[in-house]
């Protein structure tokens, strides 16, 4: 009898357990269901790709109200953002591409991208720090500068993914010592998240092993007419902003800190961003455009407003919360219409619109602007937020 107990026993532990991975079996089919069910606007087939050895991938956030945000691992590019109009419509409002090998031999490889370690110019490509001099990669060979942190900058390199959620997703990088010419070994760290008050977060940290220059900024294209549905002329834009920053022919800055009132860099209040574009004003001419640094009116460190876009057509309105104490505001000036973008437009000339919160361009060569140098035992951190509504 005791035998037949132990039996039965035995049988009822293997019948469990049978049980048991069969559930789990089954629930990993029903997950990769889901996944293969689940609807996206952009083909993850496109983004799934080693490039330098590593894999990337497209991650999809999403929030209550249908908005979506599309992220790659490749840059920590922001390849698309779902936003709908006054009527409800939903449309893509970020420039971009539908293949990740897009993004490597496109002609803008900062299309969407965080760039970095120095967003912005730094100018000749030289810096010094605690009396060295940093000799750095020029990539901007027509004016002899390093733009966007170098030929190869954050924007071109394959990012760790340490943590992805509905919502959410924390994209991590090591940028080694002499990395692009920047002295130290930065760990840096970038936060995408997408709340359900239609607002998409943007969270920087970085610390570093030695005395370094950081300046990181999220570099989007945005057309809140949709992706490749017209040009950015007729957008209203306000900055939050009483001066700006000249620049040299090389597009360096002057050193100067200049008032826009009376001029056609004034967009204290809304107007649209062709009203004076083509003006034969001095900075316009060598900026080819706006391509200009406004040096923001903060009351303190805190998030702050910075600008505001609005599309009268479409009714969609985006505004700009930032901790940054400048703004780069830039026109698409150099879009030609050779890059070819995920709805098979053409992006011509000022199809899209940046706004890189940032701190001033060559800040390193500046002594009167606010410092980006980061040490050893302190954290790099700044907050950017891209809130969208309709009206």
């Amino acid at each position: 009898m005791k035998a037949f107990k132990l039996f039965f026993f035995v049988m009822l532990l293997i019948s469990f357990a049978a049980c048991k991975q069969s559930k789990t079996k089954q629930g990993l089919v029903d997950k990769v269901t889901e996944l293969e069910n689940s609807e996206m606007f952009l083909d993850p087939a496109g983004f799934n790709k080693t490039i330098d050895g590593k894999e990337t991938s497209l991650y999809k956030l999403s929030n209550t109200n249908g908005m979506e945000v599309y992220v790659t691992n490749f840059g920590a590019v922001i390849a698309a953002i779902l936003a709908p109009d006054r009527e409800g419509n939903m449309a893509d409002i970020a420039l971009g591409f539908n293949d990740v090998e897009n993004y490597v031999k496109d002609g803008d490889p900062n299309c969407g991208a965080v760039v970095g370690r120095y967003g912005n110019r730094i100018d000749g490509g030289k810096f010094t720090l605690d009396g060295k001099t940093y000799d750095l990669p020029i990539n901007e060979t027509g004016n002899n500068n390093q733009l966007h942190g170098g030929k190869k900058g954050f924007g071109e390199l394959v990012w760790d993914v340490e943590g992805v959620s509905d919502n959410a997703i924390t994209l991590n990088l090591k940028s080694p010592d002499g990395d692009m010419g920047f002295p130290g070994t930065l760990d840096l760290s970038v936060e995408y998240i997408l709340t359900d008050e239609d607002a998409l977060e943007v969270i920087y940290r970085a610390t570093t092993d030695a005395p370094t220059v950081v300046n990181v900024t999220q570099h989007t294209y945005f057309n809140l007419l949709g992706e490749g549905k017209g040009n950015i002329l007729d957008h209203e834009l306000m900055m939050k902003a009483d001066h700006f920053i000249p620049v040299n022919q090389r597009l360096i800055p002057t050193g100067e800190i200049a008032p826009v009132k009376g001029t056609p860099m004034d967009f204290s209040t809304p107007i649209k961003i062709g009203s004076h574009i083509n003006e034969d004003f001095e900075q316009l001419v060598l900026g080819n455009g706006y391509d200009h640094c406004w040096v923001l009116n903060r009351e303190g460190d805190e998030l702050e407003l910075c600008a505001t876009v609005y599309c009268e057509e479409t009714g969609r309105f985006m505004e700009v919360f930032t901790t940054e104490p400048g703004v780069q505001l830039y026109v698409g000036n150099f879009l030609d219409g050779s890059q070819i973008g995920k709805s098979g437009a053409a992006y011509e000339h000022r199809t899209g619109l940046c706004l890189e919160t940032q701190h001033y361009p060559d800040s390193p060569n500046q002594p009167n602007f606010p410092s980006t140098v980061l040490r050893p035992g302190e954290e790099y951190h700044t907050k950017t937020v891209f809130k969208f509504s309709v009206k």
